[in-house]
């Protein structure tokens, strides 16, 4: 676990330092929830979908026209039946 310890700015604003945003890979305008759990304030990073489908690792292996095909045939059962 790491602690530092931060200062609240005007209006309740809280910096974190730019090392917990390096290491945990957060960046400005990021979405976060805060959470109050027993007199802790917890702040727990929203992944932004797009970054998390990169990240994540793959499964598959399919081309832009195989899935299209496939999504083409799943919307003729579920739509045309």
């Amino acid at each position: 676990m790491i602690q530092t310890i931060i200062r609240i700015g005007k209006k309740g604003a809280i910096y974190l330092p730019k090392k917990v945003m390096s290491d945990m890979g957060i960046k400005e305008g990021d979405s976060a929830i805060l959470k109050i759990e027993e007199n802790r304030v917890v702040i727990e990073i929203i992944p932004d979908p797009l970054t998390l489908a990169l990240k994540t690792k793959k499964w598959t292996n399919i081309t832009v026209e195989e899935f299209e095909r496939e999504s083409e045939s799943m919307q003729e059962e579920l739509y045309e039946a």
